[in-house]
C-alpha cells in the first residue's frame, strides 16, 4: 500500500526482456540505502518486489501482464520513473490509498501553462472514467492527484510546481502514456451500490411471484 506521495525519481539502467517478462532496473539513491530485498516499491505507480540491491541500483522482476498492462515496458535506459516506498505503519497519509494495482494507461491529450500552474488533460478508458468524481483522488504514475473534471473521453488535473519539478509529469508532454489507478474506495462503494441494485431487483421479483400465486 502507498500514498502517491512520490519520494523521488529513478532513473532507469536496464530493462532485460526474457520469457515470460522482463528485468527492470534502476539508479535510486536515496530510497536504496534503506530497501530490502522482498521490499514493495512503487515505479510509476506500479507495486514492484526489489530482487536485487547493488549500491544505489535496484532490481524488480515484471510479468508479460505487467509490461503490456502499463506503462513499463516502454522504458528505455536514462529515462526516470516516479518512486515510492511501501507504507510503514509511522508514515505520513499525505495524499489518498493507492495499491499499486493499475486499472489501465491513458494518454496525457493536452498539457497547458496556467500561469505557475500546469494543467492536463488525460484521454481514458471508460472504465476508468465510470469510477472517477469531481475533486476525488486519483493516482496517474504514482502520483496522488485530484480530479478537475470529468470530460466525455477524458479527464483534467492540475498540478502545482512543486509537483511538476519532483515527478516525471513536469517533462511529459502531449501523447504520452501514464499509468492510472482509480481510489480504491470509490471502487468498493461501486461494487456495494451495484450488489444492492441486483439485491433489489431480486427481491422485487420474488414479491411479484409470491402475490401471483397468492402467498401473499
Amino acid at each position: 500500500m502507498f500514498t502517491g506521495i512520490i519520494l523521488e525519481m529513478g532513473q532507469i539502467t536496464s530493462l532485460k526482456k526474457r520469457r515470460g517478462g522482463a528485468v527492470l532496473s534502476l539508479k535510486t539513491p536515496t530510497i536504496a540505502d534503506t530497501a530490502r530485498i522482498g521490499d514493495s516499491i512503487s515505479v510509476n505507480g506500479v507495486c514492484l518486489t526489489v530482487i536485487s540491491i547493488n549500491n544505489n541500483e535496484l532490481s524488480f522482476d515484471l510479468s508479460d501482464e505487467t509490461l503490456s498492462a502499463t506503462n513499463l515496458g516502454s522504458l528505455k535506459t536514462g529515462d526516470r520513473v516516479n518512486l515510492e516506498p511501501s507504507l510503514t505503519p509511522d508514515s505520513r497519509i499525505g495524499g489518498h490509498f493507492v495499491t499499486g494495482h493499475v486499472d489501465s494507461t491513458g494518454k496525457i491529450k493536452t498539457k497547458e501553462n496556467l500561469g505557475d500552474m500546469i494543467k492536463f488533460e488525460i484521454q481514458a478508458a471508460p472504465d476508468v472514467l465510470k469510477y472517477l468524481v469531481r475533486k476525488g483522488s486519483i493516482a496517474v504514475d504514482g502520483i496522488s492527484l485530484t480530479v478537475v473534471d470529468i470530460l466525455k473521453e477524458s479527464f483534467t488535473l492540475i498540478i502545482i510546481p512543486h509537483t511538476a519539478k519532483v515527478t516525471t509529469l513536469g517533462f511529459k508532454v502531449p501523447g504520452d502514456s501514464v499509468n492510472i489507478e482509480t481510489d480504491i474506495l470509490g471502487k468498493y462503494v461501486a461494487k456495494f451500490l451495484n450488489r444492492e441494485t441486483a439485491d433489489n431487483k431480486k427481491d422485487a421479483g420474488l414479491m411479484k411471484t409470491l402475490l401471483k400465486e397468492g402467498y401473499i
